[in-house]
């Protein structure tokens, strides 16, 4: 019988191994996003001073495992978890040869956009919901597979040739934005809005504003969904 440190050991030289390196290249990738992210707020921002100067677009650093965009009403918050994951056998990444030639492409960092609006943070309306826009997957060989909403409208989804690198994680910001954009806010029913509690009242619930529409999200995704993430 094969002794069980040597299981052990194995188990951890190959998995625990490739996951810091997974670790790495993750957050190279976060780090490539905030540059592209604040040299695309620059460009924005010169740009919209020419039509009107009140209109403001942000980043904002949070820690090193977040950021944020805002602009408009909208706010941006980018994510980066800090757990290695992976997913059921019939993910559709791993029907491909790249992903079944090296077990190692099984395992994945995770950075996530989700979109809120903007004054939900302000006024700390913790009721609020936000909305996934995209999940950036990032593999041992730093490259890339896009997770996201139908109006995220990004090229060919093709982890084996998808590559980390400025333009095309300027892409994906520009990408987010322009899905939150064009997410809009809905106004509540009269129904929905008729009462209010004291405890609302207390707490300065605005119970009228309205929510965001949300995201179509493609159908591969819809059917594996955004809540069994392996960490």
């Amino acid at each position: 019988m094969e002794d069980k440190l040597d299981i052990i050991f194995e188990g951890l030289r190959q998995k625990s191994t490739a996951k810091q390196a997974i670790f790495r290249n993750t957050q190279a990738a976060f780090e490539c996003l905030r540059t592209v992210t604040q040299e695309l707020v620059l460009e924005l921002t010169r740009r919209i001073a020419t039509v009107d100067s009140s209109v403001v677009i942000e980043y904002k650093p949070i820690n090193e495992f977040e950021f944020h965009i805002r602009f408009s009403g909208d706010l941006l918050v980018f994510v980066m978890h800090s757990n290695i994951i992976t997913f059921p056998d019939d993910f559709p990444l791993f029907g491909s040869r790249y992903v079944t030639d090296d077990f190692r492409r099984r395992f994945f960092g995770h950075i996530m956009a989700y979109n809120f609006m903007a004054d939900s943070i302000k006024y700390q309306r913790m009721n609020d919901p936000g909305y996934l826009v995209g999940r950036l997957l990032v593999n041992i060989e730093n490259h890339y597979y896009i997770e996201g909403a139908k109006q995220l409208e990004m090229p060919e989804n093709d982890m084996e040739h998808n590559v980390i690198n400025e333009d095309a994680m300027r892409l994906y910001v520009e990408s987010a934005m322009i899905a939150a954009v064009n997410n809009d806010l809905m106004a509540p029913s009269i129904q929905d809005i008729q009462k209010i509690s004291v405890k609302q009242k207390l707490e300065n619930q605005q119970v009228s504003r309205g929510s965001k529409v949300g995201f179509n999200f493609r159908n591969e995704q819809r059917h594996h969904g955004y809540d069994g993430l392996i960490y």
